[in-house]
């Protein structure tokens, strides 16, 4: 019994990638029949190819340290982003001028295509520093409104409770504020670092750093060595995905770490 409970798990596991894998493998012969021969890794290369090709990649050290470098820019992005929005929504939701003066610049923010800011930073700051940049300004506004929201939500009675009671107002952020905010925070971020990853790579493929994932994906469509482009774009994808997975693990833990004290 708990064979077949563990075969079925596995099933549920391996079957969504394996029926993707096949269609992959499917369309590749497709295109290899339409173009009659080889061809078809300028279009659509097999999976295999595409397997050859990263395992290449990865036996060269310059591999990983371009994975570090656009890892190193985008998690600086991403943590200045962060840090600014998280000082914005008090700032904005306690004065109404601060209110005035910066929500319309946020808003400005999102809704201005990534490629006008990548393209006017290339024009005023070091082409290495664009996608931090970039990475952080696509998580500011993110982090800013959820905060804002999480602040307006703010129970009420339990801030009339702590006036009087005379709480200080460590005391007041401690046992109101954080533990109002925390949801909000937290939804922010796993949100918001799937957009810094996206944006970042996208920002290297435009302003080409060196070291940079951006910039190989840019160079292996350049010179037309497709399944070196699939590897990574598969690199690409993996790391957002674990990434985002090692983040939800880490907040989990932290709150489950919070909650027992």
């Amino acid at each position: 019994m708990e064979w077949s409970k563990r075969l079925k798990q596995l099933i549920s596991v391996l079957l969504p990638p394996a029926i993707w894998l096949g269609a992959w493998q499917l369309g590749a012969y497709l295109v290899e029949l339409h173009v009659e021969g080889r061809g078809n890794e300028l279009l659509l290369p097999y999976p295999a190819t595409v397997l050859a090709a990263l395992l290449t990649l990865a036996g060269e050290p310059a591999f990983w340290g371009t994975i570090f470098a656009t890892l190193g820019r985008i998690l600086a992005g991403m943590a200045v982003g962060t840090l600014l929005g998280s000082l914005l929504a008090p700032l904005t939701c306690r004065w109404s001028w601060a209110d005035r003066l910066l929500s319309p610049a946020i808003r400005v923010i999102r809704a201005t295509p990534v490629a006008s800011f990548i393209l006017l930073l290339l024009l005023w700051t070091h082409r290495g520093t664009v996608p931090a940049i970039i990475a952080g300004l696509m998580v500011l506004p993110v982090v800013w409104e959820n905060l804002c929201r999480g602040l307006g939500e703010t129970d009420g009675q339990l801030l009339e409770l702590a006036r009087a009671y005379r709480f200080s107002r460590g005391k007041t952020l401690r046992l109101i504020y954080l533990p109002s905010l925390r949801p909000y925070f937290l939804s922010a971020i796993t949100t918001s670092m799937g957009l810094a990853w996206k944006s970042g790579v996208a920002a290297e493929v435009l302003c080409l750093p060196r070291p940079g994932m951006g910039t190989e994906i840019y160079n292996s469509k350049l010179y037309l060595e497709i399944p070196d482009l699939f590897a990574w774009t598969a690199v690409v994808v993996a790391l957002s995905l674990m990434l985002e997975r090692l983040l939800r693990w880490a907040l989990h833990r932290a709150k489950g770490g919070v909650d027992r004290g």
